[in-house]
Order: structure tokens, then C-alpha cells, then sequence
């Protein structure tokens, strides 16, 4: 409940104070949705297994998008930003689908 009334915050805020991202981090913005998004949707699926563990779900995301993060920044390091952007985002689609997949089994029986 209490995570549910934080997301919403969270949206009503950043749609009133329509926050800006700094250039420096513009690159960085979207392999972090995409990694928040792999451990929101692993998260997801093992409520519906049975096997959810917050602590573990809140490691996983904050690690996913650091770790992520870190790929990026090293491939820009590296001269080789936008190869290892791709992929990040492949590892982590594939990751997203294949969790999608399980749910809609569990949550379908199909």
C-alpha cells in the first residue's frame, strides 16, 4: 500500500515539477528505466510464484541500475558507449520478455 501510494506521488510530482536531467546523465536515463524496469517485472513475477523478497528486490534494483549504469559509462570510457547501451538493453529485453512470458503463464494458465 504504502509503495503504491509512493509511486503515485512520485509521478503527480514529476508531472508538476517536470524535473530536468542533467546532459552529463542523458545517456545514462534510459539503460536505467530499462534496468528498474527488468527487476520491477522480476519483482512482479516472483509475487506470483510465491517466492517475493523485499530485500532482495530492492538489491536487485538498485544493482541492476548501478551495474547497468556502470557498462555504460565504461563503453563511453572505452569509445564504445552506443555498442555497449545495445547491449545492455538486449540482456536486460531479454530478461523483461522472458519474465512477461512467466507472468502472463501464471496469471493466463497458458
Amino acid at each position: 500500500m504504502i509503495a503504491g501510494l509512493a509511486l503515485i506521488a512520485g509521478v503527480v510530482l514529476g508531472l508538476v515539477l517536470q524535473p530536468t536531467v542533467p546532459a552529463v546523465l542523458e545517456p545514462y536515463l534510459p539503460i536505467a528505466v530499462i534496468a528498474a524496469l527488468d527487476a520491477l517485472f522480476g519483482g512482479l513475477r516472483a509475487k506470483l510464484d510465491g517466492i517475493f523478497d523485499d530485500k532482495q528486490f530492492v538489491v536487485s534494483f538498485v544493482s541492476n541500475v548501478v551495474v547497468a549504469a556502470f557498462i555504460v559509462f565504461l563503453g563511453d570510457q572505452l569509445g564504445v558507449g552506443s555498442q555497449l547501451s545495445v547491449s545492455v538493453v538486449v540482456v536486460l529485453g531479454v530478461r523483461i520478455f522472458g519474465n512477461v512470458a512467466a507472468i502472463r503463464r501464471h496469471l493466463f494458465r497458458a
